[in-house]
């Protein structure tokens, strides 16, 4: 009896951990279609120094940054994570840009700003109005141990976005 109580509670202490996995994609959709009709901002290395980014925002997004304001409610930013090629030592190979020539595609991030989340959905798994999840290159959900949240949330001055500064650029050219 004992041993089957230490389980449940187990289970149940662990629970919330794999319900934050790679974000939530229950409550931020995959944006079916997003590379033509986003507009990309960006394709950078990421601060990791593993992956490259190519970055897209939806209308919303662009036409609030442009006004200055935050993406707010209905603003979506979509971030492709490429592997880049590596050379015989594993490092990444840049280009003549210096961006890394990319491999394949790894996952797709989403941010996803709503004012109207459904209660369901955790204050405490979101940064401000944004929510996150990670899918596959097919759009499935990519399971990992993502908790987007802790990482965007020391971002609020940013719109908790890490390439808040290249959009705003972007928007103004």
């Amino acid at each position: 009896m004992r041993n089957t109580f230490r389980a449940i509670v187990a289970v149940f202490a662990f629970t919330p951990l794999f319900v934050q996995a790679g974000g939530d994609p229950e409550h931020v959709k995959f944006p079916e279609d997003y590379a033509k009709v986003f507009t990309q901002y960006a394709t950078i290395n990421r601060a990791n120094q593993t992956q490259v980014a190519k970055l897209y925002a939806n209308e919303t997004a662009i036409s609030n940054y442009k006004q200055g304001k935050p993406g707010g409610s209905g603003a979506v930013v979509v971030m492709e994570i490429y592997t880049p090629k590596a050379d015989a030592a594993g490092k990444p190979i840049p280009g003549s840009d210096g961006i890394f020539e990319i491999d394949s595609m790894a996952a797709i991030g989403v941010m996803e700003n709503r004012s109207d989340w459904d209660t369901a959905f955790p204050k405490e798994n979101r940064s401000g109005d944004w929510g996150f999840a990670l899918y596959n290159p097919d759009g499935s959900v990519k399971s990992n141990e993502l908790t987007c949240a802790q990482c965007h949330n020391p971002l609020q001055a940013q719109d908790f976005l890490f390439t808040y500064q290249r959009l705003v650029d972007f928007v103004k050219k």
